[in-house]
């Protein structure tokens, strides 16, 4: 096992450490034993943590420090989405296995065939905390309010394709700011990645020219502000046709719009929100969904099951307790002491992952974030889609995530790990990548300018970024420049496009397609193809037929005059914003995405980890009866 040596015994809890050392001296006398012909194998423990089940039908969760607050439209990520979905609840909730739509208020919906038009309709015995119903017009207050906090919205480009709710750009949860997850992605005060060590199994190839930019970064010029005029007051495309049915409309067609409002932003709040700015505001909460605030403090958050709410019978557990830990290595203490069931967003070091891994109490799963490299697609040759696909299909995935990062991460063949299309993938392949190149005037790379690899400074993502440029190298004879950037200078980079290709990071917080491809290539809904040689009626003949040759358009490539105008490619068609259309343009590349880590206790029911994160406290129940599995050796 290859050990990072900047992670020291210190940086590991207590129990962890005495379980190495244990570990070693098992090792030393395995070894002794077996020299002398005597090797006898030590079983090892099922459970990291047996402890005894809680009496009641209580959770003692540790989802990270103690949350902000406990607004809906604030609620970007853990732990403030975790109280908010157990607090408040929307039209719509998530299957926590398949992350499907199922009902909540709305208990139906339907949409106009165009997928514009969504109408939802309400359950009659949906009530707030304080015995009121829920009726449309709490929806359409409280997304009146969402859309007017603009930028303070929590991920407000989740609503810009409702109809009158953009009206400012729409922005992503840290944005510019450039997002490094390896182990749980904790959003709040983001730390960077883990630093894992070098794979020794590495070809020994010359690095890449590695480049520190230190100058300051000018900020793009912007034009004379201009005299403000009044706002155009825009229609307001949420409305209770009465106090069951809300209607919804769409500026561009979305078949996932009911898992879309499932995300905790959507939720309705009981009056105008200025409740949430009371000091100690959480215990006078009205809310409606199966927990209510019942204490507060020091010592964590404490919610009930909630007396109003609609389905309370099919609720398990009588109370959660939310219990606050500074940091990984403080809440697997108390989850070895048995004082919290279950753990996560947890930033766990590398090689306590390691550790834990081997317990049948440690859960990991794919999480829905994403990293990628971002093509300059205004500057030559990465207009061209076929350079695109070269550079793209010449970077072997695999081995970068169970090699160079060592199984932390998995391999991204696609944009969202949340789509199980197979179809639209990207596949490793050497031969086809230097086809492309060499069809778009590159053969062997001759002639291809050098690329600029803009990335943060990260060491880990220093090495990413040097494995990519080995392998672009090694398969296609391409050199490239990794340029080194602090987090301002990448967006002034990134803004005056002064680069080639450039390292992002983003976490998306819905199952939505739509929503989050606009998330990764802009907010505009459509994706229109470059006018290349390649993407014009050629392209359409392509896509159709694989084995088409492409006309050549690099350096070397003859400049091709249609013979007869009325004869010239039409214009390339604009595409709708789909995985399928996202894998054909490639606008960027797909490096891999991150993984979440939990540890939960034997005897909780229910707590499933998914890719967002997002487990449904309505099905969690505990086992009181659970008893330890026996640990004496044979």
């Amino acid at each position: 096992m290859i050990v990072d040596p900047d992670i020291t015994a210190i940086d590991l809890p207590k129990a962890i450490c005495r379980r190495l050392a244990a570990a070693v001296l098992v090792i030393s006398a395995v070894m002794i034993v077996a020299g002398c012909g005597q090797f006898s194998r030590p079983k090892a423990e099922t459970f990291y943590a047996q402890t005894k089940p809680p009496k009641q039908q209580e959770f003692r969760w540790s989802n990270g420090k103690a949350p902000k607050n406990f607004d809906p439209a604030r609620a970007a990520a853990a732990p403030e989405t975790d109280v908010v979905r157990a607090i408040y609840e929307g039209l719509t909730d998530l299957d926590a296995k398949s992350l499907n739509a199922i009902p909540g208020v709305a208990e139906r919906w339907e949409s106009s065939p165009d997928l514009k038009v969504w109408t939802f309709y309400l359950r009659r015995d949906a009530h707030w905390s304080n015995g009121e119903s829920v009726t449309a017009n709490d929806f359409v207050r409280s997304w009146k309010r969402l859309a007017d906090l603009r930028e303070k919205a929590a991920n407000n480009y989740l609503f810009s394709n409702i109809v009158g709710m953009s009206r400012t750009p729409a922005t992503v949860a840290n944005p510019g700011e450039p997002i490094d997850f390896l182990g749980n992605p904790v959003i709040d005060n983001v730390s960077p990645l883990q630093q894992l060590s070098a794979n020794s199994n590495s070809a020994p190839d010359p690095k890449p020219e590695v480049r520190t930019d230190t100058n300051t970064a000018k900020p793009a010029s912007t034009p004379e502000s201009s005299p403000r005029s009044e706002p155009v007051p825009l229609r307001f495309g949420v409305e209770a046709i009465d106090e069951r049915t809300l209607k919804v409309e769409l500026v561009s067609p979305d078949k996932d719009l009911p898992r879309l409002v499932a995300n905790p932003i959507f939720r309705p709040i009981y009056g105008d929100g200025t409740s949430f700015d009371k000091p100690a505001a959480e215990r006078s909460l009205v809310t409606n969904g199966a927990f209510r605030i019942t204490d507060s403090g020091g010592d964590g958050l404490v919610l009930e099951r909630a007396e109003h709410y609609w389905n309370r019978k099919a609720v398990g557990l009588e109370r959660v307790r939310f219990v606050p830990m500074e940091t990984a290595e403080k809440a697997l203490e108390a989850y070895r002491a048995g004082s919290v069931d279950a753990i996560t967003n947890a930033n766990f070091e590398p090689l306590a992952l390691k550790l834990l891994a081997p317990y049948e109490d440690f859960r990991r799963t794919t999480h829905s974030a994403l990293n990628y490299y971002e093509f300059n697609t205004r500057s030559a040759p990465f207009r061209d889609r076929r350079v695109r696909e070269a550079l793209t299909i010449a970077i072997d995935r695999q081995r970068l995530a169970e090699g160079e990062l060592e199984g932390s991460v998995e391999p991204a063949n696609k944009f969202l790990s949340l789509n199980d299309n197979g179809k639209f993938e990207v596949a490793y392949d050497v031969e086809d990548a230097r086809g492309h190149l060499a069809a778009a005037g590159y053969p062997n790379g001759e002639g291809f300018p050098k690329i600029r690899l803009v990335i943060n400074r990260n060491n880990l993502q220093q090495r990413i970024a040097r494995f990519v440029a080995r392998m672009w190298k090694q398969n296609l004879n391409i050199d490239t420049e990794i340029i080194v950037k602090e987090p301002a200078e990448i967006e002034a980079a990134r803004a005056s496009g002064d680069y080639d290709l450039m390292r992002r990071g983003i976490v998306l917080p819905t199952a939505d397609e739509l929503v989050s491809l606009a998330a990764i290539f802009g907010t505009e809904q459509t994706m229109v193809p470059e006018q290349t040689p390649e993407t014009s009626a050629e392209a359409v003949k392509r896509g159709k037929d694989p084995n088409a040759a492409p006309s050549p358009s690099g350096p070397n490539a003859e400049a091709e005059t249609p013979a007869d105008p009325a004869a010239s490619p039409a214009p390339p068609a604009v595409q709708r914003l789909t995985e399928e259309a996202a894998i054909f343009e490639l606008r960027a590349i797909p490096l891999y995405f991150p993984k979440s880590y939990a540890m939960v206790k034997p005897y909780v029911s229910g707590f499933e980890m998914n890719s967002l994160d997002a487990p449904s406290l309505k099905e969690v129940s505990i086992d009181n009866d659970w008893q330890p599995r026996s640990t004496t050796g044979e």
